[in-house]
């Protein structure tokens, strides 16, 4: 062997040295990973005869997939350095609008719905906007779009119905086909598992494609992760974040849909609250709360373990009312998972680097 084949093949080697186990710790979402491993044997362990089996699965899956999908899209605005409070209350807003276009109007499901993703659309646009236009905190402009949403769906549908809720959405012309559509039930193997899950699969896949093999994707990461650094080399930093909260806004109206055509009624408190969800959700699947990192693999990983959780608690029996402690403690959790797996990266990521420099 020649010395030049020597000096060849040393790079390899030290990149090697730096073992698989730290690597595994380039990826934001192992940390998610490992809890739904843990969190699912320890159910299954409590009650092997429930939990484990396709039963179980449907059921917890059932939950986590509409949490899932919003997790994906609040992922994406995570990475992208921005927040978004509105998320919640926008899958009651959606909801809303298409079944009051479908009950009081009269109109068909489908155009009533079209209604609502344009409103929808409409809001996430004017967040995104405003926080790249005024440079006020993402936060702020959200929790400002959070509570008006929360007043005008009440009070537009107390003032429209004389009450809170909108019911005999399912007397829309074309009610069921939609229903097929965004919230049926598929039997395997002799469980009925909802199509919310193949929404979920779907989205999440997609999502991973966008944010790792396309040119979009990096400009998500170069934006969270430096604004100024990501403009002045060409990135369309003001097109990207509107971008990104119109997609939460999306996914918020995809999840209203799938509510109401399953319910077969709206209700003006749907969805308030649950935008800290989410967020708890992509933050254990590995986002950093300062932007540019994380996965939205993590985040529908993160979803999945409340879907557990939830449904573990009622398999095992125990009060439900401490399972927001518990979201309490995983987020603790998942913070500081999240800061000691960005550190191995960058540990790993400058060994790489190191032994790259040596071997030229």
């Amino acid at each position: 062997m020649t010395s030049r084949t020597i000096r060849a093949t040393k790079p390899e080697e030290r990149v090697a040295e730096v073992g698989m186990v730290r690597g595994m710790f380039r990826r934001p979402e192992v940390g998610a990973s490992l809890g739904a491993a843990v969190i699912f044997l320890f159910f299954a362990a409590i009650r092997p005869d429930l939990f484990p089996t396709i039963g179980g699965v449907a059921r917890f899956l059932d939950p986590a997939s509409t949490l899932g999908i919003m997790s994906v899209a609040v992922a994406l605005l995570m990475i992208g350095g921005e927040f978004d409070l509105s998320t919640g209350v926008m899958t009651g807003t959606a909801g809303l609008i298409a079944g009051l276009l479908s009950t009081q109007a009269g109109w068909n499901i489908w155009p009533a719905m079209l209604v609502a993703l344009i409103f929808a659309l409409a809001v996430g646009y004017l967040n995104g906007w405003l926080v790249v236009t005024t440079r006020l905190p993402s936060f702020i402009v959200t929790l400002a779009t959070f509570f008006i949403l929360r007043g005008a769906n009440v009070g537009v549908t107390r003032l429209v119905t004389n009450q809170v809720r909108v019911a005999g959405i399912d007397q829309a012309e074309s009610f069921y086909l939609a229903r097929i559509i965004f919230s049926t039930e598929l039997t395997l193997f002799g469980v009925a598992f909802r199509t919310s899950i193949i929404w979920w699969i779907a989205i999440t896949a997609l999502a991973s494609w966008i944010l790792l093999r396309t040119k979009y994707g990096s400009w998500i990461f170069a934006v969270g992760g430096d604004e100024e650094a990501a403009r002045n080399v060409g990135v369309p930093v003001q097109r990207v974040k509107i971008a990104l909260f119109m997609g939460t806004a999306a996914a918020a109206w995809l999840v209203g849909i799938m509510n109401i055509v399953r319910l077969r009624s709206a209700v003006a408190s749907q969805g308030i609250g649950q935008e800290f969800v989410y967020i708890i959700s992509a933050v254990i699947g590995g986002c950093l709360l300062t932007g540019g990192y994380g996965s939205v693999v993590g985040a529908s990983i993160g979803a999945l373990i409340f879907g557990m959780v939830r449904v573990g608690i009622v398999y095992a029996g125990w009060d439900t009312d401490w399972f927001y402690s518990f979201l309490g403690v995983m987020l603790l959790a998942a913070v500081l998972v999240n800061d000691y797996t960005r550190k191995k990266a960058e540990e790993v990521s400058a060994a790489v680097a190191k032994a790259r420099t040596e071997g030229e």
